[in-house]
């Protein structure tokens, strides 16, 4: 059985990747890009800072990234807040791991900044005893360093630890690291998944029944 349960956030622990794409499609179209919206959902992954970098490559001076970040992010917090709530099941299901002596941490692609938003907005920071973000790595995912570095501040081996993620680039990052994921679909259908192996299942919500598997047989 698994050690530790690691979380990616947005998307995964709460549902709120269509507001991050509507802020960044309103930003960097009012800068020239003139993609749609599905366009700039498949460039969701990564630091702020590298997605304008994909999609403006040199334009922009880091200073200048810094603050359409903010800007952004600022942005999609005011427009998700009256909507602010964990996915289904998710309160219960960690109520439980934590019981089962099972330890938790998030390894986001956020800053600190959202993070911050999401875990003092709900009052779930008492779950976690590792946080990654945005902030404290040099390349995000797919790299693996944001899952290697939660579990290693939790004292966990890598392979001990299941990954909860809802991006490609987020389980690619943790297969990358040696551990195995579970999928929530609230973002991509499985399909997109297919060409990643290390994937236990795939659930919609934490009330999927499938999960309790991660739970039976602990001593």
């Amino acid at each position: 059985m698994k050690k530790a349960f690691l979380f990616d956030m947005n998307g995964t622990m709460v549902d709120d990747m269509q507001y991050h794409v509507i802020a960044w499609h309103k930003i960097v179209n009012e800068m020239g890009a003139n993609l749609s919206l599905e366009e700039v959902k498949e460039q969701c992954y990564g630091k702020n800072e590298e997605l304008l970098e994909r999609i403006f490559p040199g334009r922009f001076s880091d200073e200048e990234k810094q603050k359409m970040s903010r800007d952004k992010e600022i942005a999609y917090q005011q427009a998700y807040k009256p909507h602010l709530k964990l996915l289904p099941g998710l309160a219960a299901f960690m109520e439980k791991a934590k019981q089962e002596g099972i330890k938790m941490g998030i390894g986001s692609a956020a800053i600190t900044f959202n993070i911050d938003f999401v875990l003092d907005g709900l009052g779930i920071r008492h779950y976690f005893d590792a946080i990654v973000s945005a902030d404290d790595v040099q390349i995000s995912k797919p790299d693996p360093e944001t899952f290697t570095k939660c579990a290693d501040q939790l004292g966990v081996a890598h392979g001990d630890c299941l990954v909860f993620e809802d991006a490609t680039k987020g389980v690619e990052a943790a297969e990358r690291a040696g551990m195995q994921s579970v999928v929530i679909t609230s973002f991509h259908e499985p399909e997109a998944f297919s060409h990643l192996p290390e994937i236990l299942f795939f659930v919609r919500d934490y009330n999927d029944g499938q999960l309790e598997g991660l739970f039976h047989h602990r001593n």
